[in-house]
């Protein structure tokens, strides 16, 4: 009990000089980890109601989001990591602002997004009671290797789970996740409604389209499939049950819309007879898109939408998202460690849709990299700018009176939307969650 008392103590005072700093977000949890190691386990002791770990390689921190919504909608109290911070020492970094000396939070459910590794070293600790797996695609190959490895990474969490598991349908290597699933523990699915299955393209990698051998098991009842009515508008058929919606959401996209679809399975696994549809709606409804997943912010009365990019999938669905509209473009890749140092992945997307109206600016420590790819695809680059401030500024002069959008990976995302939150009154990083 000193232990934690002191581990708490150390993370709350590193969090105030962190943020005096300016420092990452990560750092006060690093600290209070060194002091008790299973602050963790302590920390989450009392919470009764359910302690799931979202996870997958594309789509943590909206769906973390989403559940989290909808769950207090329904009157749970809930801890969770809204900074999208996944490691171990972030998710405790976003329990000390409201963590007692004790150690001990007050919380109904914990809901936690977890890197697809560190789920594992979470699980160590304290075991989850539920898993939220979402897909499998290629990302930071220096770091996960190839897909096979995530896959086993994600089975090894599934097997830890002691109540229940919600996973992807339609993703073979997800899916599959069931095989070691102990015997007691409730497995549900989500996915396409079948009448969009030719959609899958847009969500699944081609390795995993072409997967051999995979038979999609049945949906049995409570398994929430999508069903979109227009580009925007849908809803989500709950088998056995009564649907979610129809609704529309903030973020634009079919993959949001996924996101939407896990969240609300999850959800209902959790919530039991006590889950309402119409609320769910409501609260998914008002969800605002986490930093820079297709976030819009008004920058000189004019719209700026933020995309984060990491691998091959989420670049393609980003373009089929949000690439479709020609408008002012600026890309920006990095190759820090959060990144992942191998961006041979940029050869695995199609750059097509941004022939008509190219690409105003590359910009990042792989910036002649990015503009030789987009060379590649026949899509005009204007201006290469390693260095992403003065990138970013005369971006925005040179089209100041027009709708613009922001291609990023991770560490460059963080540099450029702080700019944009000192400089434009906007949100700092995890403010609009109402921690860091």
């Amino acid at each position: 009990m000193l232990r934690t008392t002191a581990a708490v103590i150390a993370g709350k005072t590193a969090r105030v000089l962190s943020r005096m700093r300016g420092g990452g977000s990560a750092f006060p949890g690093l600290v209070a980890e060194r002091v008790d190691p299973r602050l963790l386990a302590h920390a989450l002791a009392d919470v009764r109601g359910g302690i799931v770990v979202v996870t997958g390689t594309n789509g943590k921190t909206t769906t973390t989001r989403m559940l989290v919504a909808v769950l207090r909608a329904h009157g749970r109290q809930v801890l969770t990591n809204p900074t999208g911070s996944n490691f171990t020492r972030g998710v405790i970094s976003s329990m000390l602002a409201d963590l007692p000396l004790s150690g001990r939070a007050r919380a109904d459910v914990a809901v936690l997004e977890l890197d697809e590794a560190h789920a594992l070293k979470f699980t160590e600790v304290v075991t989850p009671t539920h898993a939220l797996l979402l897909n499998v695609a290629r990302d930071q190959l220096d770091r996960f290797a190839e897909i096979d490895h995530t896959a086993r990474l994600l089975q090894q969490l599934a097997a830890q789970a002691d109540t229940g598991v919600c996973l992807n349908i339609d993703d073979p290597y997800v899916a599959r996740a069931r095989e070691v699933v102990r015997a007691q523990v409730q497995v549900g699915f989500f996915g396409l409604d079948s009448s969009i299955a030719h959609r899958l393209p847009e969500v699944l990698e081609t390795d995993l389209r072409d997967a051999e051998d995979y038979v999609a098991p049945d949906p049995g009842p409570g398994t929430a499939l999508l069903r979109p009515r227009d580009e925007r508008e849908f809803e989500i058929l709950i088998t056995g049950g009564d649907p979610v919606g129809p609704l529309t959401l903030k973020q634009r996209g079919l993959a949001a819309m996924i996101n939407a679809t896990a969240a609300t399975a999850m959800a209902r696994q959790l919530l039991g007879a006590d889950f309402r549809e119409e609320v769910t709606a409501r609260a998914l409804a008002a969800v605002d898109p986490p930093f820079g997943r297709g976030e819009v912010v008004e920058i000189d009365g004019q719209p700026l939408e933020l995309v984060l990019v990491k691998n091959p999938a989420g670049f393609t669905v980003a373009l089929s998202t949000y690439g479709t509209t020609p408008v002012a473009t600026m890309i920006a890749i990095n190759d820090e460690p959060a990144d992942g140092r191998d961006v041979s992945w940029l050869y695995d997307v199609s750059f097509e849709s941004l022939r008509e109206r190219g690409v105003a600016m590359t910009s990042g420590v792989r910036a002649y990299d990015m503009a030789l790819r987009l060379e590649y695809d026949d899509v005009a680059v204007d201006t290469v700018e390693p260095a992403l401030i003065p990138a970013l500024d005369r971006f925005l002069a040179e089209h100041r009176d027009e709708p613009k959008r922001l291609f990023c990976t991770y560490t460059a995302m963080m540099t450029l939307r702080r700019t944009l939150a000192a400089r434009h009154n906007l949100p700092a990083f995890g403010e609009e969650a109402g921690d860091g």
